[in-house]
């Protein structure tokens, strides 16, 4: 199968492996790149959990017996690792980015490039997919979607008539979704289509709530000094996480104490994201949007 080499790898081991005979979590597993790589900076008493909702992450699963996959969103961190009698981590890793094999796939249509059922579960045991998903929208809720999660630029123009050709018949294909959207192209084509697909996407899998929730449950069983590193790919993720490290939660709202102290739950040790060099992109273009951040636990 073919998997993205892994993002920014070398900065995503230092930032998060402190105890080599620590328990880590991988939280988005896809292809296993970063999960190699932990697994090779721990010792024989070290533990990796790693977390995929795509049962086509299930073919890259290590033989390795100091890890444990879970095959389910990251955003039941909690309730799975408590399930594995782990109640609290060394460490947690999230590479937010959608991966290579997802839109390589044409099957999985999370892509333009290639005519296929407008899907684009990463879960596909779910049941709503981006064709049902379209057909239940009204176009203020269409508008939005395309607003807060692509800044589309003619987002209202656009989710109108996505509507009115649902209303005459079902657009159930990417060829078809695209005959609708081509015409109404603002700017450059690949850059507009990858924005559109992008907010599409991000509705159909509840990304920003699931991120949400993830976040929150890392500040729950994160050891003091245990280390949070994430690699986020577009600005609504990157502000969350920024939001969250700094503040403890993703709205970013300085909370106080009874003495009218800021609780900041987090050490910050990326003040400004840390980005991919040159080097990297040119070796890997999906390296490209990369931001990274690492926090570390507070006593």
């Amino acid at each position: 199968m073919s998997y993205h080499l892994p993002v920014m790898a070398q900065p995503c081991i230092d930032g998060l492996v402190t105890n080599p005979d620590g328990v880590y979590v991988d939280a988005t597993f896809g292809g296993g790149g970063h999960s190699r790589l932990i697994l090779d900076h721990l010792g024989a008493q070290g533990k990796l959990i790693g977390f995929d909702q795509d049962e086509d992450a299930l073919a890259n699963v290590p033989e390795d017996e100091r890890f444990i996959f879970v095959q389910h969103n990251f955003r039941f961190l909690k309730r799975f690792l408590k399930l594995h009698r782990i109640r609290e981590v060394d460490g947690i890793m999230a590479d937010l980015g959608v991966s290579s094999h997802q839109l390589d796939v044409p099957e999985r249509g999370f892509s333009f490039r290639f005519d296929a059922p407008l899907d684009m579960r990463m879960n596909q045991q779910q049941e709503e997919t981006a064709a049902t998903l379209l057909q239940r929208l009204t176009a203020e809720e269409l508008q939005d979607i395309l607003s807060r999660f692509g800044e589309v630029r003619n987002a209202k123009t656009l989710a109108e008539q996505l509507v009115a050709e649902q209303r005459v018949k079902p657009i159930q294909t990417i060829g078809e979704f695209l005959a609708v959207v081509d015409p109404l192209v603002r700017g450059n084509r690949a850059r507009y289509l990858a924005q559109v697909f992008q907010a599409l996407r991000i509705a159909v899998n509840d990304e920003m709530g699931a991120l949400e929730d993830f976040l929150n449950q890392c500040l729950e069983v994160l050891k003091p000094g245990g280390r949070l590193v994430v690699l986020s790919y577009h600005s609504l993720e990157d502000r969350m996480v920024k939001h969250f490290l700094k503040t403890g939660n993703v709205e970013g709202v300085q909370e106080k104490d009874f003495y009218g102290n800021i609780d900041r739950p987090f050490k910050v040790l990326t003040k400004k994201a840390e980005l991919p060099t040159e080097e990297e992109i040119e070796r890997n273009s999906r390296a490209r949007s990369a931001k990274l951040r690492v926090g570390e636990r507070k006593a």
